[in-house]
């Protein structure tokens, strides 16, 4: 059975950050603020799975029919986005991925539709792909979808990554991805072959807690996992509603081997959810003007390792 019929195929990840760079080895696209998506196209339907390899078809309704614009059976990787005013909005798309009732999946398509934007082709017609060159995987690409308002192809240049980096900083976008030229397709693994160039860093992590500082303002209390083992981390306060702490479960147990400084007054919760924050990078590797910017259903809290 190949990778096609056992949806056997995982996506490739990147293994660093780095400043912008030129380089005629290399293309640069955007880089996305969305959901990473592989979509099995074939037999007049789109399989959408996150990185867990988990259907999410149910979530974005309106990317059911983007098959009839695939030529043929492929797996394309790519990202799911929801678009304000043309930009990616995370906020959006995490609060779709999160909602199960019929009606308000519904109502939020209409609001704010979700896009498929797809970057690369890892099979097409009973071959895998992931031994191809990048550059011959992106002419497949061009060849096989027709874009509408629902599926995209993601442009890129070569050679001038700081241009384009320059270029999604005045747009305040988060930045890009460098993908060398000539880079097979490493499926599951993080590769040096491809890496991004961020204006801000994100950084996944568990929650354990969280502080009540009065007037509906809460502290997230974040930590990592390092041999079965929470490891203390941080907070982070600013964009942490109501919402983002109603849903933890309170366990009323310190997870860490000591309670870190700070951490008095802490509402200690089950460890079993993931969020995104979003800081300046510093050299000290500390959180600087972090910004909780929601939960992730596509990463377990044994991912988040330190």
């Amino acid at each position: 059975m190949d990778i096609f019929s056992a949806r056997g195929a995982s996506p490739m990840l990147i293994a660093s950050q780095e400043q912008a760079f030129d380089d005629k080895r290399w293309i640069y696209e955007l880089k996305l603020d969305g959901i990473r998506c592989l979509a099995y196209f074939g037999h007049g339907e789109v399989d959408l799975r996150n990185k867990r390899n988990f259907q999410i078809n149910s979530r974005f309704p309106e990317l059911g029919r983007i098959y009839k614009n695939v030529r043929t059976n492929c797996i394309l990787d790519g990202e799911i986005v929801v678009l304000k005013d043309g930009v990616p909005d995370f906020y959006a798309l995490q609060k779709r991925t999160f909602l199960t009732d019929k009606y308000r999946i519904e109502l939020e398509t209409t609001r704010f539709p979700a896009v498929y934007v797809a970057f690369d082709c890892l099979y097409m017609s009973g071959k895998e792909l992931i031994w191809e060159p990048l550059t011959t995987r992106k002419q497949i690409l061009q060849e096989i979808v027709t874009e509408t308002e629902r599926i995209a192809i993601s442009r890129y240049i070569e050679e001038h990554g700081k241009a384009l980096y320059h270029a999604a900083d005045q747009r305040e976008l988060e930045g890009i991805v460098a993908k060398r030229k000539d880079s097979i397709y490493m499926m599951g693994k993080r590769s040096r072959d491809w890496i991004k160039c961020k204006r801000m860093a994100d950084e996944d992590f568990v929650v354990a807690g969280y502080i009540p500082k009065g007037k509906h303002i809460y502290s997230l209390i974040l930590a990592k996992f390092r041999h079965e083992t929470l490891v203390y981390k941080g907070h982070v306060t600013s964009g942490v509603t109501n919402d983002a702490v109603r849903g933890l479960r309170v366990s009323g147990k310190n997870p860490f081997h000591l309670i870190p400084a700070g951490n008095e007054q802490a509402v200690w919760v089950y460890p079993d959810h993931v969020c995104v924050v979003e800081y300046m990078p510093n050299i000290q590797g500390a959180l600087r003007q972090p910004v909780f910017k929601g939960y992730r259903m596509d990463v377990t809290p044994e991912d988040v390792v330190s």
